[in-house]
């Protein structure tokens, strides 16, 4: 076995001097001290030996592992450092050679109208109240005055989960939840996407995002409701915005009407955008019905209050003069850049 280790050690050497790489140092050193290399095997073997010569020839096969472990470690680290100046010496950077320009990102067109609305509002005295955008048939539906059997409910096409459960049609199913929580004054907005089963066009599409506002208190009256819209308009287009009340017909309000304001693309004079009668239409509003305000817990008798919800993808169609809503949902990046 004394044989065997001194040749182990020259035939270790003789392939160490053929190395020319580190790779090649790291698999000969696994070659000789690996699980079934030959050292390991000679460790095996001196169970089988006589107890007076062990311990020599343990001592001898040890100091061999470890020259063999040290002179790979310094053949290593010698081609390593031969290997890395020959790397530096063939790669080269050009100082030259411009930087490469870096995309700030950009918030989406719609959610950059969110946030200046959101603002708007906080600044008016509302507080934000977000839902789930899966909801239960009660706070869609039924509690906002549209009974099962209510023709309004064809107004909208709606994606029902199961029976009772359904993808919110618009975002005031905060409105229950907010009244069933907190005791009057309320004044909330409740900004999300909805969800309706419609044919997508330019004009429409299964998805869209609205804001919902509430506002709930004792004498609460038309005239707010209007003041509350004119000042609100006139602080998202930075300046005074003509307003237009017409009578309409919601099943949560009562009475209903709907807003529009002058035209900010011809300011009344009419063209394309407006469809030439120098108004564009743009929420529906009225006064809390007093059925939603007993669905909410709330005496009718005591309070009053106004409620309003618009379409966000229709505001920022009208501020950037688009046709089709569609743009929005794309994830066209030359659509998209244009927007900072």
């Amino acid at each position: 076995m004394l044989e065997r280790v001194s040749s182990l050690k020259q035939q270790f050497q003789s392939e160490l001097k053929q190395v020319t790489l580190s790779k090649d140092v790291e698999q000969l050193k696994v070659k000789y001290l690996g699980k079934k290399g030959p050292i390991q095997d000679l460790m095996l073997q001196l169970r089988d030996v006589s107890a007076d010569v062990r311990p020599q020839l343990g001592k001898e096969i040890n100091e061999l592992k470890e020259s063999i472990s040290q002179l790979c470690e310094q053949a290593i680290e010698t081609f390593f450092l031969v290997e890395l100046s020959q790397r530096l010496s063939e790669e080269t950077i050009d100082i030259s050679e411009p930087g490469r320009r870096h995309y700030l990102g950009r918030k989406h067109p719609i959610n950059a109208m969110l946030d200046e609305i959101i603002e708007i509002f906080i600044g008016m005295g509302f507080s934000v109240q977000e839902g789930p955008n899966l909801d239960n048939d009660f706070y869609n539906f039924e509690g906002l005055n549209f009974p099962p059997d209510h023709p309004a409910r064809d107004m909208q096409d709606t994606f029902y989960i199961s029976p009772e459960n359904l993808l919110r049609t618009h975002t005031s199913t905060a409105q229950l939840k907010v009244m069933e929580a907190n005791t009057p004054p309320i004044r909330i907005i409740a900004p999300g996407r909805c969800f309706r089963n419609e044919t997508i066009s330019s004009r429409s599409h299964v998805f869209f995002h609205q804001v919902e506002g509430l506002y709930i208190n004792k004498g609460v009256s038309f005239a707010d409701l209007m003041a509350t819209m004119e000042e609100f308009w006139s602080k998202l287009f930075k300046g005074p915005v003509k307003t237009r009340f017409r009578p309409s017909y919601f099943p949560f309000v009562e009475p209903g009407l709907e807003v529009d304001i002058g035209c900010t693309n011809c300011h009344g004079s009419g063209c394309r955008l407006c469809k030439h009668t120098g108004w564009l239409e743009v929420v529906g509003a009225g006064m809390v019905h007093p059925n939603v305000l007993k669905n909410g817990g709330i005496d009718p008798e005591i309070y009053s209050g106004y409620a309003w919800g618009f379409g966000i993808e229709r505001l920022a169609m009208l501020r950037y003069g688009m046709k089709d809503i569609r743009q929005f949902s794309e994830n066209n990046l030359y659509f998209l850049e244009q927007f900072s």
